[in-house]
C-alpha cells in the first residue's frame, strides 16, 4: 500500500503553515465552519497559498446545506469559482444534490464548465444522497472529479464503516473510479480497520484543533495523525 494521503482543513495562513509542518499532504480551503464550511475569499486563498507549498483544494459553496440555490445563487458560485481560478486555485471541492436527493447535474456542470479540467472533491453531499450508488453512476466520467470525500453515513464514520469498506473494495468499477477521501466525524481508532480495508485517503478538521473551532491547529495533534496513518497495515 502506498502512504495515505493526509487532508486538512484550514481557514487561513496560520493553520496552514501548521497543518503543513506536522505531515499533511493537501488542505481543505474553507471559511465559517458554522455552517460546515462555505467558500474562502480570493485574498484568503492568495494568503495561504503564499504561505505553502502542499496542494490546496478550495470549497465552492456558498450556503449551509447541499443545494446551489437558484439560478443567481449558481451564478454568484461560477463567479467565485472564476475569481479563484484567476487567482491561482488548481483543485476544488464541490456537491449538490437536487429535491430527490440525486446529484444536481445543472450545478455540477456549470462550475465543472468553469474549472476546465481541474481535479475536484465531491464532498459528503453523497452521505446525504438518496442512494449512494446512483450518484456515482451519474457522476462517472465527470472531467477532473478524482475523490469522494465520505464518511459512509450522514452520521458519521463510526456508523459508516462498513459502507466505506465495502466502497473500498468496489475501487474501479464503473462509478468507483475516483479515490475515497474518510472524513466526517473520524477518530485515530477507526484508521487502522480503514487502513486495512484498503482506504488511503484521510480527511480531518476539528480533530487537530485541540480548542475547537475558535482555536487554531495543533502541530502535535498533526503529527500523531501522520504517524498515526503512516504505521504498517496490518491485515487479517
Amino acid at each position: 500500500m502506498s502512504r495515505p494521503i493526509f487532508e486538512v482543513i484550514a481557514l487561513g495562513a496560520d493553520d496552514a503553515v501548521v497543518a503543513q509542518e506536522g505531515g499533511a499532504d493537501r488542505l481543505e480551503l474553507v471559511t465559517d465552519m458554522a455552517a460546515d464550511g462555505l467558500t474562502p475569499t480570493r485574498e484568503t486563498f492568495a494568503e495561504i497559498r503564499a504561505a505553502v507549498t502542499i496542494p490546496l483544494r478550495v470549497m465552492l459553496r456558498l450556503a449551509d446545506g447541499f443545494s446551489a440555490g437558484d439560478d443567481r445563487d449558481l451564478d454568484a458560485l461560477c463567479e467565485a469559482a472564476q475569481g479563484l481560478r484567476a487567482e491561482g486555485a488548481e483543485e476544488f471541492v464541490l456537491g449538490f444534490l437536487d429535491g430527490r436527493g440525486r446529484a444536481d447535474l445543472d450545478a455540477v456542470d456549470a462550475l465543472v464548465d468553469v474549472l476546465d479540467g481541474c481535479a475536484w472533491t465531491f464532498h459528503r453531499a453523497i452521505d446525504r444522497a438518496s442512494d449512494r450508488d446512483a450518484v456515482r453512476l451519474q457522476l462517472a466520467g465527470q472531467p477532473g472529479l478524482d475523490t469522494y470525500l465520505t464518511a459512509g453515513s450522514p452520521y458519521g464514520v463510526s456508523a459508516g464503516l462498513d459502507v466505506l469498506c465495502a466502497e473500498a473494495a468496489r475501487a474501479g468499477e464503473p462509478g468507483y473510479e475516483p479515490a475515497l477521501l474518510v472524513g466526517g466525524g473520524l477518530r485515530l481508532d477507526h484508521v487502522p480497520a480503514l487502513r486495512a480495508a484498503g482506504l488511503e485517503g484521510f480527511h480531518v478538521g476539528g480533530a487537530v484543533r485541540p480548542s475547537g473551532w475558535g482555536g487554531p491547529v495543533d502541530v502535535k495533534a498533526v503529527r500523531l495523525w501522520r504517524d498515526a496513518l503512516d504505521q504498517p497495515v496490518v491485515v487479517g
